[in-house]
């Protein structure tokens, strides 16, 4: 199997070309959405991706607001998951692949304004497929945490 077969392995790759430039990152998220179209959906925006770290911001807009005038939690979800996995794939090695199987969050408060998601994660080590459980956070631009999310991805070899 060629490297460029591994929809992660070409995204890290994409990322380090790009991020460096102006406009770079701008055209990744543009590149990430077009991809991911729902992910798309989001806005997201990355602003740090290196090896088991990801930060994603997504400004608040009426496409992702909700009848009560903030962040629907949905898309707040949208925003943890592609930080999770930008975190994952990151630390992923070339020969593996994740999955996300189940999703766990906790809405703390209502989102509004521009919103900004962390993960960290290790690499994982192990051969065979093993599950991962990240811890995602998505606070506000007052730093409160107005989300925390539990991703569950199955990771494993590329098969």
């Amino acid at each position: 199997m060629s490297r460029s077969s591994n929809p992660a392995a070409r995204i890290r790759r994409l990322w380090t070309r790009l991020h460096g430039f102006p406009g770079g990152r701008w055209l990744f998220a543009r590149l990430l959405g077009f991809a991911v179209p729902y992910t798309g959906s989001a806005h997201p925006y990355v602003e740090e991706m290196r090896p088991g770290y990801a930060r994603v911001r997504m400004h608040d807009r009426r496409g992702v607001r909700n009848h009560l005038s903030s962040v629907h939690a949905i898309a707040l979800a949208n925003l943890a998951e592609v930080t999770s996995g930008l975190a994952l794939i990151s630390a992923l090695g070339e020969r593996q692949r994740g999955i996300l199987t189940g999703f766990d969050i906790e809405y703390l408060k209502k989102a509004r304004g521009t919103l900004t998601a962390e993960c960290t994660c290790q690499a994982p080590t192990a051969e065979g497929d093993q599950d991962v459980v990240l811890e995602v956070a998505v606070r506000d631009g007052s730093d409160a945490i107005v989300a925390r999310a539990r991703p569950r991805w199955r990771v494993g070899p590329v098969r």
